[in-house]
């Protein structure tokens, strides 16, 4: 990339949540997952709704948790309704 070529990049985090308001965002971003998978299920991938809680949840989440949960969503384990 020569100097006269620059790329801006934006970074963004999860906004406020009132029903999440202590430093501890586990419970955000777990809620933050489920509710993603029910709006896909409700709406499709391509909803705005769907894509906001999709970067919420991998904002917050750790990459552990997710590949945690997405198997045992897969095995039909997973913790929550999402339907």
């Amino acid at each position: 990339m020569s100097d006269s070529e620059t790329q801006t990049y934006v970074l963004q985090t999860a906004g406020f949540d009132a029903r999440f308001p202590n430093t501890n965002q586990s419970r955000h971003c777990f809620q933050a997952y489920v509710d993603y998978f029910r709006c896909v299920n409700a709406k499709g991938e391509d909803f705005p709704a769907c894509k906001t809680f999709w970067r919420t949840y991998h904002s917050l989440c750790p990459n552990e948790w997710i590949a945690k949960w997405d198997e045992q969503r897969e095995e039909n384990k997973f913790p929550a309704k999402l339907d």
